[in-house]
């Protein structure tokens, strides 16, 4: 089967064929001529080749229709495997006019092209067609209308045999021709062999008289004319059946997507002396691509892409091996559930080493080349150059490369890509991301591009969230993210060695914070504020924080950082805990900068090493410099061990002048040993009567020990 990059040709549509030129012609006794006409350079994944013959059909180009030659298809050869065709036509003149382009057609004359009328492919329901009206493309063009943007009241729009129909209604009329039509006959026969474009010269020629009737006698042609019509979004097909009785249509009845205000002239021919006052028109879908559907509009992908087995049997179909970098553009439910390995478009990783901005000209260059190795490119090239115009969702094995940033950010892409899903983070960095994956991650969310990680570690689809105010953000359970956005933060930072025996106080502790948000009526904590636990993802008493808070239903959440073995490396490996719901994912190099993206509203300090120290000193200078509000830090364990790690450092400030004006700081720690004591301290604070902040007191050991007597 034909891959996907062939959809994304620009130059054919799958239901039609390019023109095909006459090698043979014979021209009969009784006024007609017998043309065999060749046809090459058919897309592959033209639908002729796979339905029934019997639905393939000529369509004589519109030029000579209106000049009185129709042309029937009689005999059909269709070669799928070297894309061509052969169709013996049968050639009939209406009319003086017709008879002398007839005699002038030779050898090599463009002289029409092939459909194929795939049942599957007819529009069944008008909504599909009305839900248009109003509606245009990027650069303002109507998606359907019939005398305007808004539709009109000309065009009436039913339902026969189970497809829908469009009656197009007639203007007064008939278009006829000067004598000087004879004259240019030849040019057009010369035209037609050199490919030359005729349909706006022939018009030239094409005088209208509003009082003509629009009766027909028998060895003419009619030219009627409608309101100007714009088709963008299906084919059109006039139905000879549901014509007046007594007319009948040219093969040329094919309306194509690209009609501009020009689909307004139809040739029929016949006999009746009732006028006829209609053009009957069904349709055909486009390419699921080139539907100009919005993503609104598709409720079934919509609730499919809420299904997390959908979606991972979905990156399942993408071709192997998992080193490949692989992409495809979904824009509907049934693309979704029937992926194949074919439908995506994968590119092998080639290696760049790019000079630098010392050698600019070759550095932009290598950074286009790189960008063109990507296999979403040839989709968001597609949607630039308005080849694709269906809004849709983009599959990614990877998280797309920074690179791509320009492309995913444009202006008509932006329009059109409504989500992104991707399975791993990084090729090269596993689970994870790179500063300016996150940069990315930013900028799309404030472009209002949803990214999902459909992540293999928790078997859950989530998705990239950011708390208002904040230019950072987490990857969410779906059905968490409102919880995520509102909730307020509670982390823990501690050794990822040991747990210690803190698992009771701290379900005591955050047991009581879920009561206490019932009666309080703070920013912070009410009953309408969900909360959230933030750890560092590891073993230890990250795990154990991440376990108590997801037994308790509160969202447990991790900032996950790439402690695996280095040359140089004296840290332990911090594999990712079990219990960890929401998360981000950071390179070593930015251990920093991943620190400072914890926002934490409440932080708890269990028993740790070098790292915990390290987070201690950041959430002490974030509340001196006020980045941050003066909020309570909770100290869990014995008063002895926090007084070791803590006092001595905090007189030797005091005593050297160095905190001057910031001894305050003292008043935000507060040395627990259960979660009553806990409690109550957060219990003043949100009553505000805890003494915290410039005007609180300070504590001489640089933190308030508790004691459940005097607190």
């Amino acid at each position: 089967m034909p891959s996907i990059s062939y959809y994304l040709d620009p130059t054919h549509f799958d239901l039609v064929t390019p023109d095909g030129t006459i090698t043979h012609i014979q021209h009969l006794d009784n006024g007609t001529a017998e043309a065999v006409v060749f046809i090459e350079n058919i897309s592959p994944v033209f639908v002729g080749f796979q339905i029934e013959p019997e639905n393939v059909i000529f369509n004589i180009k519109s030029t000579l229709a209106q000049l009185g030659v129709d042309g029937i298809g009689t005999e059909y050869e269709l070669d799928s495997k070297n894309f061509c065709a052969q169709v013996k036509v049968t050639l009939i003149p209406h009319g003086h006019i017709g008879s002398k382009m007839l005699g002038l057609l030779t050898h090599g004359a463009a002289v029409g092209k092939l459909f194929a009328a795939d049942e599957r492919r007819r529009v069944r329901k008008p909504y599909y067609l009305s839900r248009m009206f109003g509606r245009s493309d990027l650069i303002g063009s109507p998606l359907l209308s019939l005398g305007g943007l808004h539709g009109s009241e000309h065009l009436i729009l039913d339902v026969v045999d189970g497809r829908a129909v469009a009656y197009l209604s007639l203007q007064n009329g008939r278009l006829k021709y000067g004598n000087e039509i004879e004259g240019f006959l030849g040019t057009i026969a010369k035209a037609l062999v050199k490919g030359l474009p005729t349909r706006r010269l022939l018009r030239l020629h094409q005088e209208w008289d509003p009082n003509a009737t629009r009766n027909i006698e028998e060895n003419e042609i009619l030219l009627v004319r409608t309101l100007p019509l714009h088709i963008r979004t299906v084919f059109g097909r006039v139905v000879d059946n549901l014509l007046s009785e007594g007319y009948h249509h040219t093969s040329a009845s094919i309306l194509q997507p690209d009609t501009a205000a020009s689909g307004d002239i139809y040739e029929v021919f016949g006999k009746s002396k009732r006028e006829i006052t209609d053009i009957p028109l069904e349709f055909y879908t486009l390419e699921p691509y080139r539907e100009y559907v919005f993503f609104a509009d598709r409720d079934q992908l919509q609730t499919s892409l809420e299904n997390d087995t959908f979606l991972f049997n979905a990156f399942k179909t993408a071709p192997l091996p998992e080193t490949l970098r692989a992409a495809t553009f979904i824009v509907k439910s049934d693309q979704l559930l029937t992926l194949e390995s074919k439908d995506w478009i994968a590119r092998e990783t080639r290696p760049f080493e790019f000079p630098g901005t010392s050698q600019t000209d070759r550095q932009a260059l290598m950074v286009e080349r790189y960008i063109e190795q990507q296999p979403c490119y040839p989709f968001l090239k597609s949607i630039s150059e308005r080849v694709i115009t269906s809004q849709g969702v983009l599959f990614t094995r990877y998280f797309p490369s920074p690179l791509m940033k320009r492309m995913l950010l444009g202006y008509h892409e932006q329009r059109a890509l409504k989500r992104i899903y991707f399975q791993k983070p990084s090729l090269s960095s596993d689970v994870f991301f790179s500063a300016e994956d996150r940069a990315l991650l930013h900028d799309l969310e404030h472009f209002g591009i949803p990214v999902f990680w459909v992540d293999e570690i928790t078997q859950k689809v989530l998705q990239y969230v950011e708390k208002p105010e904040s230019d950072s953000g987490m990857f969410v359970p779906a059905e968490k993210v409102s919880v995520f956005l509102k909730s307020t933060i509670f982390g823990i930072y501690g050794s990822n060695l040991l747990s210690g025996p803190f698992e009771q106080i701290l379900t005591e502790l955050l047991s009581g914070l879920l009561d206490l948000r019932k009666i309080c009526n703070h920013p912070l904590l009410s009953k309408n504020t969900p909360l959230a636990l933030v750890t560092g993802g590891g073993p230890g008493a990250m795990e154990l924080g991440n376990k108590v808070a997801k037994e308790l239903g509160i969202l447990s959440c991790a900032n996950i950082v790439d402690f695996r073995q280095k040359d140089s490396s004296v840290v332990n490996e911090q594999k990712q805990n079990p219990y960890v719901e929401a998360k981000m994912t950071y390179r070593l190099d930015k251990l920093v900068e991943r620190q400072a993206e914890f926002n934490l509203d409440f932080p708890i300090f269990l028993t740790g090493g070098i790292g915990t120290d390290f987070e201690y000193c950041l959430e002490e200078v974030r509340r001196k410099v006020g980045s941050v509000k003066a909020t309570p830090i909770m100290l869990m364990g014995e008063v002895e061990y926090w007084t070791e790690k803590i006092t001595p450092r905090f007189k030797a400030n005091l005593a050297a002048g160095t905190i001057k004006g910031s001894e305050w700081v003292s008043n935000c720690f507060y040395c627990v040993q259960n979660a009553s004591q806990a409690l109550s301290v957060y219990k003043k604070y949100f009553e505000s009567t805890l003494s915290i902040g410039k005007e609180g007191i300070v504590y001489e050991d640089g933190f308030c020990i508790v004691r459940d007597a005097d607190f």
